[in-house]
């Protein structure tokens, strides 16, 4: 078994059917109640922190991701703070808005925007491991599509369609998380 350190339902799904062959049980279904700062300066020092402090408390292999989305004109911004740009109180929907606004106007290829995941893994034998997914796109110019969470119903692909607007199948085929996660699959088969 294999424990994920995320509440975060959108993203245990995920995890969950890109892991299909293992175990995988989040803090909720373990009854763990912990709260891990995300204070690092990279995506990989949040993953790997969480990983290490919830393998410290269970002892159970444990995976921990970060991620976020760095636009390229805006000097990679969010990046890092992608969750907390706009505070720890303000909406999905607050935070979509305001990079849509803050990019209004810009041509295509200004909106160029790279959504990045590290996996952070501790095993029982005290090893940790890091795999990171990249998955590159556009900012769209408005929310579009009904299927998935966070920044998917404005993160446009090549094809022009949103992350939202693809079903679950095909988004997993090409998210940063499905990518990190193959590689991960590497270390834990």
């Amino acid at each position: 078994m294999i424990l994920l350190a995320s509440n975060n339902k959108g993203k245990a799904k995920e995890i969950k059917e890109l892991l299909n062959n293992q175990e995988v049980k989040t803090l909720q279904e373990m009854n763990i109640q912990i709260e891990v700062e995300e204070d690092g300066n990279t995506f990989e020092e949040n993953a790997l922190k969480k990983a290490r402090e919830i393998y410290k408390l269970t002892k159970l292999p444990c995976i921990a991701d970060d991620s976020g989305i760095c636009i390229k004109e805006l000097n990679g911004f969010p990046g890092v703070r992608t969750a907390r740009f706009l505070g720890d109180n303000a909406s999905q929907e607050e935070r979509n808005n305001y990079l849509i606004e803050k990019l209004k106007g810009m041509p295509r290829e200004k909106r160029k925007v790279e959504f990045i995941t590290c996996i952070a893994y501790v095993n029982k034998n005290g090893e940790e491991k890091t795999f990171t997914g990249v998955l590159e796109g556009y900012i769209s110019e408005i929310p579009r599509g009904n299927n998935g969470f966070g920044f998917d119903e404005i993160f446009e692909l090549e094809n022009g369609k949103t992350l939202a607007e693809l079903s679950n199948k095909e988004k997993n085929n090409i998210s940063s998380r499905k990518i990190a996660l193959e590689k991960l699959k590497e270390t834990i088969k």
